[in-house]
């Protein structure tokens, strides 16, 4: 909703959210870094990382909205937490249960439901949609990043040093676009803050938080929840109210995200020490 409030270009919007949720941040990195001292430089790699695949995701999914629906474009979206998962499996050797699998396939087809995309019903890939998918993709690389940074960094170090690399490496694509810097409205202004205090510092905080505790094949899957509360959010917010097929949805995904966990509380009371 804020990339299309915004009516500027969808790398801009991303620009400014990173910016200003830097500039809010910067007091509590401070603070930290007093507490807690110097970090590694060995560690900077991480945030460094994530920063970079934050960009090209925010890059990527906000310019995919300009190109498709916003349905489909949360729908693609949504698919990080596959590629995380065969991610994890293939090249990380983490185990991962056979029932994990059946709970993501859940979450992903009740996601689906409850968006009720168009994408569904005429299944071909445009433009805006494989942007999407390729944001996905930099989402899932992000999260099996800041998993690993998260176990030596502490929270809100990790999250400022992530908004910083990503601010520098969106404002490079920008220039690379000839987008413009300024001359946007007062009501893009207002989007810009509110983008970055709510999907930037509370959002992405709190999944910088879970990754500290939850690896991202966990973390991913409960994150497909998101379409159900912008959901319950429409009824309120626009007047919408939900059809049965997504309540239907909605369900199956949350039945989905609670098999991803058990198959996770099990697969640590096997591994104790993992």
């Amino acid at each position: 909703m804020f990339v299309r409030w915004a009516e500027a270009p969808g790398t801009i919007t991303g620009f400014y959210r990173l910016l200003i949720a830097t500039s809010l941040l910067t007091p509590l990195f401070i603070r930290q870094s007093i507490r807690l001292g110097r970090i590694e430089k060995k560690l900077l790699l991480f945030p460094l990382l994530g920063g970079m695949f934050t960009a090209f995701d925010f890059a990527l999914w906000n310019t995919s909205v300009q190109y498709t629906s916003a349905a489909n474009a949360t729908l693609l979206g949504n698919t990080a937490p596959l590629w995380v998962a065969l991610i994890a499996f293939f090249f990380l050797r983490e185990k991962i249960k056979g029932v994990f699998w059946l709970g993501l396939a859940l979450a992903l087809a009740g996601a689906a439901l409850v968006m009720g995309s168009d994408f569904l019903v005429h299944p071909s890939l445009g433009f805006g949609d494989l942007l999407a998918c390729a944001a996905a993709v930099f989402y899932a690389f992000y999260q099996l990043v800041t998993q690993r940074g998260r176990a030596r960094i502490d929270l809100f170090r990790y999250a400022w040093l992530v908004c910083v690399s990503a601010t520098i490496f969106i404002f490079a694509v920008n220039l690379y676009l000839g987008n413009s810097f300024t001359g946007y409205s007062t009501r893009a202004w207002t989007v810009f803050f509110a983008t970055a205090v709510v999907s930037q510092v509370i959002g992405y905080l709190s999944v910088a938080y879970a990754l500290g505790y939850l690896p991202a094949s966990v973390v991913a899957p409960t994150l497909v929840g998101q379409p159900i509360l912008t959901a319950i959010l429409a009824i309120p917010l626009l007047g919408e109210i939900p059809a049965p097929i997504q309540w239907t949805g909605g369900a199956i995904a949350l039945a989905g995200i609670y098999i991803v966990h058990q198959s996770h509380r099990q697969t640590r009371e096997e591994t104790p020490n993992a």
